[in-house]
């Protein structure tokens, strides 16, 4: 439940405290602020494309996150740069489900929940034959 007081009751995006001016008075707020789409590529060559205020060259960042692998990418595609930054130490979910088990173990699992399956009638070996 929202408090009767709440400062945040009617505002949108946008709207600072203090601004001075009401949404409803039909004002004009002014024209949006100019927007940039940059590039970033990784060493995989993902491309990224966030988008940022028009800024200063130098008030740009040089590295971004891959949005695909998360690897860092940088503006000027040279997958050696990002290529060092990649031993920061990301991996992803499979990688640390491989360090937890074996090949052995993801054997074991994948035959306990057939037999489960084939206990309850859902799985037959013929089935299994079809595949």
């Amino acid at each position: 439940m929202v408090h009767p007081a709440s400062g945040f009751r009617g505002t949108r995006a946008g709207v600072t405290a203090g601004s001075g001016s009401s949404l409803q008075s039909g004002e004009d707020h002014g024209a949006p602020l100019p927007r940039i789409k940059v590039s970033y590529w990784c060493a995989k060559g993902h491309e990224t494309q966030p988008v940022f205020l028009k800024l200063p060259e130098d008030q740009i960042p040089v590295v971004w996150d891959c949005r695909r692998c998360g690897a860092p990418a940088t503006r000027d595609g040279h997958a050696e740069a990002a290529a060092d930054a990649l031993d920061d130490g990301y991996k992803s979910h499979l990688e640390y489900v491989k360090e937890r088990r074996s090949g052995q173990d993801a054997e074991d699992v994948l035959a306990g929940a057939l037999e489960k399956l084939r206990a309850r009638g859902i799985l037959s070996d013929e089935l299994l034959r079809d595949t």
